[in-house]
């Protein structure tokens, strides 16, 4: 619009006018900043960034925070056992773990009155971890709508080919820990406060996964003391309560 039309308005029609153009304006502002996210994740889990990448394919700006992402959670409001390798924030919602940014934009689209979204764990052909290493394999999840009070119920399904027999027979081994077997990895990380370490690690065939980076929890997380950055290990680890678990570790000659 020109200086001379503006010029030429009425007085009541250019406040109309001007009024307009501000909330034109500050929708505008507010869209920019809830595309706008913030990731707390560990530097040494590849799958996070990972899914950070997909999250600036889908328009997203990401300001990632290289220090951790269970101060964060707490901080936050997100209930711990709905937690995952990686926190986000984003227009005023907590985002936990390989959540879509499909369903991301949905949220900001909806606005429902809730605490954020969460994918518990790392369930394999979420985004981050889906690359080609999985060779097609997807894992069944819920992308959890999550209250302020912590309870819960299903935003959006993927099916996925979960091969059911496989993770009975996993849950069986599982009961003894001997039968497990051993994977090589190198300590990349240490955080003996969250009682979690970054391996990067070879094959883990009962778990079905390809060599990469990521964080576990560890079971017992005295056997960290033993540990230190750069030392090549073999360990066991277990998939369960939403997280991949780490039994035993230790030292190893690669």
């Amino acid at each position: 619009m020109s200086n001379s039309h503006i010029k030429a308005m009425p007085r009541r029609q250019w406040l109309a006018t001007a009024a307009v153009l501000a909330v034109t304006g500050f929708h505008r502002t507010a869209l920019a900043q809830a595309t706008t996210m913030q990731v707390w994740k560990d530097p040494n889990c590849g799958c996070c960034q990972l899914w950070v990448e997909h999250l600036q394919a889908s328009g997203f700006k990401v300001e990632v925070r290289d220090v951790g992402n269970t101060a964060a959670r707490k901080r936050l409001g997100m209930p711990e056992q709905l937690g995952s390798c990686h926190t986000a924030s984003v227009g005023g919602y907590v985002i936990e773990g390989h959540v879509p940014a499909a369903d991301i934009h949905r949220l900001l689209k909806e606005r429902p009155v809730a605490l954020g979204l969460s994918v518990p764990g790392m369930p394999i052909g979420s985004p981050g971890m889906d690359g080609p290493e999985y060779k097609g394999r997807k894992d069944a999840y819920d992308v959890l709508l999550v209250q302020k009070d912590g309870s819960s119920k299903s935003f959006q399904r993927y099916p996925g080919l979960r091969r059911m027999a496989q993770r009975e027979g996993l849950q069986r081994v599982n009961d003894d820990a001997a039968a497990l077997p051993w994977a090589t990895a190198e300590v990349r990380h240490i955080d003996k406060a969250a009682g979690k370490v970054a391996l990067k690690h070879g094959e883990i065939k009962n778990l079905d996964m390809p060599p990469m980076s990521m964080v576990f929890q560890i079971q017992n997380p005295s056997q960290l003391n033993g540990l230190h950055v750069g030392q090549k290990v073999r360990f066991q680890a277990v998939q369960g309560q939403g997280a991949y678990w780490v039994l035993k570790i230790e030292a190893s000659a690669l």
